[in-house]
């Protein structure tokens, strides 16, 4: 058995081992300076990710019609009345409120897919839509923080950030993958090409989560009890989501693979790529990067056992 192949079908105990490493490495050097490293990582995650999604397959999203609705339905109009019947709940810190909302308001484009695919869900669908998904939370999230933060949000988050994060994590990564892509299918490179993307996935996910959570592992130990009450929430999240995923995929009649992967969308958030954003807010709120790392870390043992759970519930 190769070296990739090995990775992969240990990916899970190797991501929560790169958060346990993160955890002691950030508490033992905590000015290590861990933060500088977390956009690259996150674009270079992305890039290989967006490389394994062919031009001609989001177009063949696009025309997944059904699927493509329900997710849009689950992640933009199902989460947000999930969300705001869940911050009442929140502490009525503003800081922790606004971590709070970024993370939750933002489906998952990254190891949501490998979650779906340990389920048996449709990974190659969920994969294929993960663009569309990545627009649509540009556009929708500022209008959702507008309608949850009231007027005031233009004095806690800048549109600067949002657009930066999008061009840097998003945009840049996009445009190179499928400039590769056109560049293999002219080559004989282009078995090779797919071959390392492949092999790149889990070493970047386990070198992301590793530093996230060294960079943000010393402001939470250095004020636990502020964002301690935020973790009630983001394991009611799922939960919630997991029910009405399910409900969604079953009322429209899915396939097996379709529901879970849609169910996996709507519980999976993107702390990864809403982390930049938070980190760009400024000190006054020093503390919502660390409650987005604080959903990562409950949102990955709650991805060990939905592994286990879906494929019953779905």
């Amino acid at each position: 058995m190769d070296l990739p192949t090995r990775l992969e079908r240990h990916q899970v105990p190797l991501y929560v081992g790169a958060i346990l490493t993160g955890l002691a490495v950030g508490l033992l050097a905590p000015g290590a300076g861990f933060a500088a490293a977390v956009t690259p990582l996150l674009g270079a995650l992305l890039y290989v990710t967006f490389l394994q999604v062919p031009a001609r397959e989001l177009v063949r999203s696009l025309r997944a019609g059904r699927f493509l609705g329900a997710l849009l339905v689950v992640d933009f109009v199902l989460v947000p009345l999930v969300v705001a019947a869940l911050l009442p709940l929140v502490p009525d810190d503003r800081a922790v409120r606004v971590g709070v909302l970024l993370v939750l308001l933002a489906p998952c484009v990254d190891y949501v897919v490998v979650f779906t695919g340990l389920a048996g869900g449709a990974a190659g669908r969920l994969l294929a839509a993960t663009p569309l998904l990545l627009l649509a939370q540009l556009l929708l999230l500022p209008v959702y923080l507008l309608l949850f933060l009231g007027p005031g949000l233009a004095d806690v988050v800048a549109l600067g950030p949002f657009l930066e994060a999008f061009g840097s994590l998003v945009l840049l990564p996009l445009a190179l993958a499928w400039l590769t892509q056109a560049w293999a299918t002219r080559r004989p490179a282009r078995a090779r090409v797919a071959a390392v993307a492949g092999a790149a996935m889990v070493p970047l996910m386990v070198g992301t989560l590793l530093v996230v959570v060294a960079s943000q592992v010393p402001t939470l130990a250095a004020d636990p009890g502020r964002v301690a009450g935020v973790v009630p929430v983001y394991v009611l999240f799922p939960v919630v989501m997991a029910l009405l995923g399910a409900l969604v995929g079953r009322l429209l009649r899915f396939p097996a693979g379709d529901g879970r992967a849609l169910l996996f969308s709507g519980i999976t958030r993107n702390s990864l790529v809403v982390l930049p954003v938070a980190l760009a807010l400024g000190p006054a709120y020093a503390a919502a990067p660390v409650v987005v790392v604080t959903q990562t870390l409950v949102e990955v043992v709650g991805m060990v056992v939905a592994v286990r759970v879906v494929p019953r519930l779905v």
